[in-house]
């Protein structure tokens, strides 16, 4: 499910073939690989819905406060860029991406799990699948890149996230401390702000995408 996509607030996901270009093995896309791969496994909900409970609320409000988070992250990304923000050029060729939720719950742990006949790659399991274990998930992200964008200080992305995960209606904990290293004040801390932003963007795509596949499982029950 995780993969880039085009600039723009459409919230719609670049095509596939990008998905499989991400899942080669450049160095620092390791940390975003099953990420990526979980863009070949979903299934679609019309005919592939996992067995759940009721869910404890309408996610209309989530999955459109998700279409804004991806739209607020496509733009804070293309403005950088545009601006020439941290002095080079900010492309996924000029960095390694970080996955900062890699070592906690995340949409990915939360919402899916490993299948060896995909190659390892995510996968929903229908007679294990959890929407509040999958939501917290979600918002577990959320946190844990609104403090890490923090220093950046761009208003409309930090905002949708605080929209996003009160939306959400779950918590993920105390927010976690930002990183010293990342910021505008040194070359290393531009470079990593530039990858996390690549990162966090293609989150958003992931976080999308199973609002939309939830919300189609939601009306199907």
């Amino acid at each position: 499910m995780e993969q880039r996509s085009n600039a723009g607030s459409s919230g719609q996901a670049a095509p596939r073939s990008a998905a499989a270009r991400g899942c080669s093995q450049r160095p620092g896309s390791w940390a975003l690989l099953p990420a990526l791969c979980l863009t070949l496994a979903l299934p679609a909900p019309a005919w592939a819905l996992p067995t759940a409970p009721a869910p404890r609320h309408s996610l209309a409000d989530e999955l459109s406060r998700s279409r804004e988070l991806l739209a607020a992250a496509n733009a804070s990304l293309h403005r950088v860029k545009e601006l020439g923000t941290l002095g080079f050029e900010c492309t996924l060729e000029e960095v390694d991406l970080e996955d900062i939720t890699k070592n906690q719950m995340n949409t990915i742990t939360a919402c899916t799990s490993e299948d060896p006949a995909t190659g390892n790659c995510p996968v929903l399991e229908r007679s294990t699948f959890d929407m509040s274990k999958c939501l917290q998930g979600i918002h577990k992200d959320l946190n844990a890149y609104r403090a890490e964008l923090k220093n950046f200080k761009d208003q409309k992305v930090l905002a949708t996230i605080d929209e996003m995960m009160k939306a959400l209606k779950t918590s993920s904990g105390s927010a976690p401390q930002p990183s010293a290293s990342t910021g505008l004040t040194s070359f290393k801390g531009r470079m990593r702000l530039c990858s996390i932003l690549h990162a966090f963007q293609i989150r958003t795509v992931t976080i999308n995408r199973m609002m939309n596949y939830l919300t189609s499982l939601e009306s199907a029950l």
